[in-house]
């Protein structure tokens, strides 16, 4: 991509996760790899899942051993519940512990009518984008602790809608509602949940996406005329996973260059 996605935080790392361990769905690039950045800038050891990108997972795991950070790389397919629940226990038994889930891997596919959306292509969306954070919810839980923090990463289509990505804006308005009802169930164990609504960000899967002429001007219809960074979006979601943030859950913070939605 030119120019490359920012990945590493603006500010100094002030040990706000320090000695945690946080887990990652799609943390080989874009949001997912700016949040392991930024969570080992803050301290923490990192695990992250990923489907098939060798190269981004290394450079990723590159990343946060510069930080002086522990880094587990683990490759599958986050729509399947016996590797989601592998992965966590994986995890687990290599840091000892798990504090902070981040739910956000995700794939998009334009179609310019919902006539076209076959039912191979509904099921894949929602399974990669809404499933998968149930079936890593589930395997969590059991080793979350009071003070932990699950964040989900919702979009801006999910309050916008977007009328080419039908199926991809559904499976984050399912997310938003997810997060809500996973808050209210679980806020008695202690264990936060809350959501992070990204407008367009520049990272790998906006030119895998859409076409040419769409992607020069990515972003220039948001109040700030630009796309967002992937460390713009990261820093929220540090935020909501360390005790800065202890009194919020089932909440959704918009990153998205200044515009205004229904929350």
């Amino acid at each position: 991509m030119e120019p490359q996605p920012l990945s590493y935080p603006v500010s100094a790392g002030a040990g706000k996760l320090r000695d945690r361990t946080i887990f990652i769905t799609g943390g080989d690039s874009g949001i997912g790899r700016a949040v392991a950045v930024a969570a080992a800038h803050e301290g923490a050891n990192v695990a992250f899942v990923y489907l098939e990108e060798e190269e981004d997972a290394a450079e990723t795991c590159r990343l946060v051993k510069q930080l002086e950070r522990e880094c587990l790389a683990i490759r599958g397919d986050v729509g399947d519940e016996n590797f989601c629940r592998e992965a966590v226990e994986q995890t687990v038994q290599r840091f000892e512990r798990l504090d902070v889930v981040v739910n956000n891997a995700g794939e998009q596919h334009v179609q310019e009518k919902p006539e076209e959306i076959t039912a191979a292509q509904l099921e894949r969306t929602f399974r990669t984008n809404i499933f998968a954070q149930f079936f890593v919810v589930k395997a969590a839980l059991p080793h979350l602790k009071q003070g932990s923090a699950i964040v989900n990463i919702a979009s801006v289509t999910a309050y916008q809608g977007n009328p080419m990505l039908v199926d991809y804006s559904s499976t984050k308005g399912a997310i938003v509602s997810f997060t809500r009802a996973l808050s209210n169930s679980i806020v008695d164990r202690g264990i936060r949940v809350n959501a992070v609504a990204p407008g367009p960000i520049w990272t790998p899967l906006i030119p895998a996406t859409f076409p040419k002429e769409k992607v020069e001007k990515f972003g220039q219809d948001t109040p700030m005329k630009r796309p967002g960074q992937p460390r713009e979006v990261a820093a929220a979601v540090i935020f909501l996973a360390c005790d800065d943030s202890s009194y919020i859950s089932g909440q959704t913070i918009h990153v998205n260059g200044g515009e205004v939605v229904n929350s």
